[in-house]
């Protein structure tokens, strides 16, 4: 019961995820950016050694098509998992597997991955797309808070039964393309409890933006 988007800016070379679940602390649990390898987000009965797996390969150079390879053969339930990864790059690959809670899917674009499980369609991924492939002429931050917003507004999550998900957590990381300690993000700001989460990253966004020079 999660959405994401993954992805590449082409004019800087930062990568960057916006992500949103009904769970708490989204963040933690499936964030992960190295500056010069890539982005991996492993989510929907979430396996986090697949991320440091992956991370591992492409820092040895394995291609993407490899890497999803290795993670599938390293995990006897990786049909339960849901995958997707951008390298330095802007290559971009995703794995839905056939046991994920429906509706769940994913979409690889040019320098990107849409993603989600258990949400209210197909619409939801598709919406998450058109907003980060419509919005090249913004930076990297807002590319992926419009993706997130686009996918909260066209249904998000829902269960079962039909009944809306709301977003109780959501994390936006973006990475410089430069070599520094990763817990030294361009920006990394967590919503890990809250009834509105998506609402609630956009107006830490808005007010912590103006102090990266400072920081």
């Amino acid at each position: 019961m999660t959405f994401t988007i993954i992805g590449r800016c082409p004019r800087t070379g930062r990568l960057g995820i916006g992500i949103t679940t009904l769970g708490l602390a989204v963040g933690a649990l499936c964030c992960n950016i190295k500056p010069k390898v890539g982005a991996v987000v492993p989510q929907a009965n979430v396996n986090p050694n697949l991320a440091l797996l992956a991370m591992d390969l492409m820092e040895k150079g394995y291609s993407l098509d490899k890497v999803l390879q290795e993670l599938e053969s390293a995990d006897a339930l990786i049909e339960y998992r849901q995958l997707g990864i951008v390298d330095s790059e802007g290559n971009a690959v995703a794995r839905t597997g056939g046991s994920t809670r429906p509706w769940a899917g994913h979409i690889v674009g040019n320098g990107y991955v849409a993603m989600g499980n258990v949400l209210a369609g197909e619409q939801v991924v598709q919406a998450i797309g058109r907003a980060f492939e419509g919005s090249l002429d913004q930076e990297l931050d807002e590319r992926l808070l419009l993706a997130i917003e686009a996918g909260r507004d066209a249904g998000g999550q829902r269960g079962a039964n039909g009944q809306h998900l709301p977003e109780h957590s959501a994390a936006l990381l973006v990475y410089e393309d430069e070599d520094i300690p990763l817990s030294q993000g361009w920006m990394d700001l967590r919503v890990d409890a809250h009834d509105t989460a998506v609402a609630e990253l956009r107006r830490l966004r808005d007010m912590y933006k103006p102090h990266i020079p400072y920081h």
